[in-house]
């Protein structure tokens, strides 16, 4: 059994050491991605390891462990409050973003990846959605790009806007879960703005993460397969019971919240993974449609959005 184990290529050890780095909280995931890209534009891709299973495998992972991290009190408490503005944004981005991309004539799963980020919670989001549409590398890196781009300049930008239109906290709290992807700068942008745009902003953003379980379901359905075989994201049913257990056997918390920053960093491996795809060559065939549809989406919901909360909040 041993001879039939090809030996490790120079780029697979190199590989194999990134991964374990990242696991640290050295390194952030769009750092990860940034890493990936690099190797992949000097040609140090691995030989051996086959990074679109390992990715796939590692995605469900990561989704499942970041449940633990779900607090389904609160999601639901505040989603019952914000329920029309949460599904109503969510509904507007994924149909705005379907149709934006059919329009530019962009491929379409890069484009519902896209869509799908900017709806709910950026990069966790597109890596619980990618497995179910069966989307590749390529079309993974390219929405991943898209928004971490987008989502850099949310975590500036924000608190900025926030004070020139005089919001009040509860409005930015509410402004920040909606607009901005990834929680991780939905919390930086509502920490630079008060403790309570904070406060709601974290929770109004975890009710948003509720929401992958049946947008990812949803999407298999999309994107069946010729022969109608839908895809279905079991690791999804996971991700649902790691929430009810870690909210309901509340005496391991210190295990859960473990498994919730472990999980977080598996998901930066997972990034590093997907950079090897994010090549300049890949993102010279893509061209600025994907970064032009993300802006686009970007701005509608924001606007959108803010005019809402302002109305009703």
């Amino acid at each position: 059994m041993l001879e039939k184990l090809k030996p490790l290529s120079k780029a697979d050890v190199l590989c194999l050491a990134t991964c374990l780095v990242i696991l640290t909280p050295l390194i952030n995931g769009p750092g990860a991605l940034v890493i990936g890209a690099c190797f992949a534009s000097f040609g140090l891709t691995p030989k051996t390891i086959d990074i679109a299973v390992l990715t796939k495998r590692l995605l469900a992972i990561s989704v499942v462990g970041l449940g633990f991290g779900i607090s389904i009190t609160q999601a639901i408490e505040y989603t019952q409050h914000g329920f029309g503005l949460i599904v109503g944004s969510i509904a507007f981005t994924l149909f705005v973003g379907l149709v934006a991309a059919k329009l530019v004539g962009m491929e379409k799963k890069t484009g519902y990846l896209i869509s799908v980020g900017t709806a709910i919670c950026g990069g966790s989001a597109i890596a619980a959605v990618a497995p179910p549409i069966k989307a590749n590398s390529k079309q993974i890196s390219l929405a991943l790009a898209t928004v971490f781009i987008l989502n850099a300049c949310g975590l500036f930008l924000f608190p900025l806007l926030g004070h020139a239109l005089e919001l009040s906290q509860n409005q930015f709290g509410y402004w920040a879960a909606i607009a901005i992807h990834d929680t991780s700068s939905v919390v930086g942008a509502a920490a630079a703005y008060g403790d309570e745009a904070l406060s709601v902003a974290t929770t109004v953003k975890l009710a948003r993460a509720l929401w992958i379980i049946p947008v990812a379901l949803m999407s298999s359905i999309i994107f069946k397969e010729k022969d109608g075989k839908v895809s279905i994201p079991y690791f999804i049913f996971f991700y649902i019971l790691a929430m009810l257990i870690s909210n309901y056997v509340p005496m391991f918390e210190a295990v859960y919240r473990g498994l919730f920053e472990m999980s977080k960093q598996l998901l930066g491996v997972c990034l590093f993974l997907i950079g090897y795809g994010l090549t300049a060559k890949n993102l010279q065939q893509a061209g600025s449609k994907p970064l032009l549809l993300g802006l686009g989406l970007w701005i509608c919901i924001a606007v959108s959005s803010l005019a809402i909360i302002k109305l009703f909040y």
